[in-house]
C-alpha cells in the first residue's frame, strides 16, 4: 500500500533548486565569482534532503534547466542571427538541448537521494558527479561543455591535477566539498559529527595534496632550465563579422585585412604566424587569384603561416566539404592540412540526415562537412604543431592523441564570430586552458574576433586579446619538451574508474531493494 510522503515544502524546495541552477551558471565565465561552484548545489541537496528518488529526480531537472538555460543561452544567437532560423525554432532547440543536459543532473539527484545515509556518502555523492560528466561527455558524440571543473581554470595551482585526473579530478572535489558544507547545514546532527570527523580531514588532505602539487608544478615552470629554443609567434584576430564573412564582393577586403595586420607585426620578425578558422572565406586550394598571395605572403615574411579555409576532394563522383587547416612553410610552395575530425552536429553536419529527411532542411542553415581522415600534427622543422579547430578544444581525447602523436605546442584556431557578444566565448575559452594543462603543452589560440591567447602549460593565459576588436597578439612560445604525462598516455582512468564505482553502487542499492522487497 502507498503512503503519501511528507510535507516536503514544494514551493521552497522548488526554488532552492532553481538557485542551484543559477549559481552554477554564476560560477562559469564570464563572472568572476568560480568560488561558487564550491557551494552552489547545496541548495538542490537541501531539497532534496527528505525527497524520494522520484521527487528527488524531478528537482534535479528542474534545476539543470534553470542552469543550462541561463548558461547556453547564446545557442539562440546562433541559430536564429547567424542559422537564419526562426526565433521559436532556435527557443525550441535551446530548450531541447537543455533538456537532454538536466537530465544529467536530474540522476545526479535521484541517485544521490537513494544513498542517504549510507557510508561514505559524500564520496559517493562526488562519484556519481564525475561519472555523469563522463557519460554527458562521450554519449551521443559527447558536448563536455562547461564540465564543472572548468568554473577554476584561473586556481593555476588548484588545477595543476588535470595532469593526472583530467577536469574530472576538480569536479570530484567541487562536488565533495559542496556535499560536505551541506552535511553539516543538515537536520541530521550524527551525520554532522560524522561528517566533520572523517571526511573534512579527507577533503582537507584532498585539496592540500592538489595546492602542493600545483605549486610545485607552477613555480617550477617559472624556474625551468632545460626549456627549448622558443618561437616569435604572431596571432592574428581580424574580426571579421559573421555577416559579411561568406559575401563573394568582402572576399578582398577579408584577405586585404589579414594581410595588413600581418605585416604590421614585421618588426617583430615572427616564425610563426596563426590566423583563425576559416580566415579564408573560399577555397584555398583552387583560387587562381588569392592562393599565390598566401604563398608570397609566407615568403615576405619569413614565417610559417597556419590559417582556415574550407575544402573539398572529389570521392566517387561526389564532393565532400571539409573544414580545414592549412599550414605553408615559407620556404617551399608545399601546402600541409589537417581536417577538422570532431564537428560541430547541427553546426557543420546534420546527424541521420539520410533516415529523417525533415531534419535534412536544415542542412542549407547549418552546413554539411565530411570527417576528416586523420588526426595528426603539421610538422616542420622542429615543430610540431597539434591543431585543433574550433571547438575540438573541449574534448581531451584529440588533444592527447596529438600529444602522443609528438605535438609539442598546440594551435587552436577558431571562428567564435558566431557566439557574438555572449558568454559563449569566454567559456570556449576557459576549457581550452585544460588541454594545455592536461598535456603539459602550450598553446597559441586563434580567435576571428576573440578569444585570442598564448596559453602557458601550466594554463596561465600570459597574453589575451579584446573580444570583437582588429588586434594583433605577439609573443614567444617555448615548444614542450616534457615527457607524456600521465593522463596523455592513460587519458580518463580516473573518470572510468568512478564510473565502474558508480555502476556497482546503483547495482548493489537495485539489489537490496529488490530483497526488501
Amino acid at each position: 500500500m502507498l503512503t503519501a510522503e511528507p510535507n516536503l515544502h514544494p514551493l521552497r524546495n522548488l526554488l532552492l533548486a532553481i538557485l542551484s541552477g543559477v549559481l552554477l551558471t554564476f560560477a562559469f565565465p564570464p563572472g568572476h565569482v568560480s568560488f561558487v561552484a564550491w557551494f552552489a548545489l547545496v541548495p538542490l541537496l537541501i531539497s532534496t534532503e527528505t525527497a524520494s528518488p522520484l521527487r528527488a529526480l524531478r528537482l534535479g531537472l528542474i534545476s539543470g534547466l534553470a542552469h543550462y538555460l541561463t548558461l547556453i543561452y547564446w545557442i539562440i544567437v546562433v541559430l536564429e542571427r547567424y542559422g537564419n532560423l526562426h526565433i521559436l525554432v532556435a527557443l525550441f532547440s535551446l530548450l531541447l538541448l537543455s533538456l537532454y543536459l538536466s537530465f544529467y543532473l536530474a540522476l545526479f539527484s535521484c541517485l544521490t537521494s537513494c544513498i542517504k545515509g549510507s557510508r561514505f556518502s559524500l564520496v559517493l555523492m562526488a562519484c556519481f558527479w564525475v561519472a555523469l560528466e563522463y557519460l554527458k561527455s562521450n554519449l551521443l558524440t559527447g558536448f563536455p561543455w562547461c564540465l564543472l571543473g572548468y568554473t577554476q581554470y584561473k586556481q593555476l595551482y588548484l588545477i595543476q591535477t588535470a595532469d593526472l585526473f583530467g577536469v574530472y579530478g576538480i569536479s570530484f572535489l567541487i562536488v565533495f566539498a559542496n556535499g560536505l558544507i551541506f552535511r553539516i547545514l543538515a537536520r541530521d546532527r550524527r551525520q554532522t559529527y560524522t561528517s566533520l570527523k572523517w571526511e573534512l580531514p579527507v577533503l582537507v588532505l584532498l585539496l592540500a595534496g592538489a595546492l602542493i602539487y600545483g605549486h610545485y608544478h607552477v613555480s617550477g615552470s617559472r624556474t625551468d632550465k632545460k626549456a627549448g629554443q622558443s618561437v616569435n609567434t604572431a596571432i592574428v584576430q581580424a574580426n571579421i563579422d559573421q555577416s559579411v564573412k561568406w559575401d563573394p564582393a568582402y572576399q578582398e577586403e577579408t584577405i586585404r585585412t589579414y594581410q595588413r595586420l600581418t605585416r604590421s607585426a614585421r618588426s617583430f620578425k615572427p616564425q610563426l604566424i596563426v590566423w583563425p578558422e576559416t580566415s579564408l572565406p573560399f577555397f584555398f586550394q583552387d583560387s587562381l587569384r588569392f592562393s599565390p598571395e598566401m604563398f608570397s605572403l609566407a615568403e615576405e615574411s619569413g614565417a610559417i603561416l597556419i590559417f582556415g579555409s574550407p575544402a573539398y576532394k572529389r570521392i566517387q563522383g561526389a564532393i565532400r566539404y571539409y573544414n580545414r587547416a592549412y599550414m605553408i612553410a615559407p620556404d617551399a610552395q608545399q601546402v600541409k592540412y589537417y581536417d577538422k575530425m570532431h564537428l560541430v552536429p547541427f553546426g557543420e553536419y546534420v546527424p541521420l540526415k539520410k533516415y529523417l529527411p525533415f531534419i535534412n532542411r536544415l542542412v542549407t542553415a547549418a552546413g554539411d562537412f565530411a570527417t576528416g581522415e586523420k588526426l595528426t600534427p603539421l610538422n616542420t622543422g622542429d615543430l610540431s604543431l597539434g591543431t585543433l579547430i574550433c571547438f575540438e578544444a573541449i574534448f581531451p581525447e584529440l588533444a592527447r592523441t596529438l600529444a602522443r602523436e609528438g605535438a609539442n605546442i598546440f594551435v587552436n584556431i577558431t571562428n567564435d564570430a558566431w557566439f557574438g557578444m555572449t558568454s559563449a566565448p569566454y567559456q570556449h575559452l576557459s576549457m581550452a586552458v585544460f588541454r594545455a594543462v592536461e598535456n603539459r603543452r602550450p598553446m597559441v589560440r586563434a580567435a576571428n574576433t576573440g578569444f585570442s591567447a598564448f596559453i602557458e602549460p601550466t594554463g596561465a593565459i600570459r597574453s589575451q586579446s579584446h573580444l570583437l576588436t582588429e588586434q594583433v597578439l605577439e609573443g614567444s612560445v617555448t615548444p614542450g619538451t616534457s615527457p607524456l604525462t600521465f593522463y596523455s598516455r592513460y587519458g580518463d582512468l580516473f573518470a572510468i574508474a568512478l564510473l565502474i564505482i558508480s555502476f556497482a553502487r546503483i547495482l548493489s542499492c537495485l539489489w537490496v531493494r529488490q530483497r526488501q522487497r
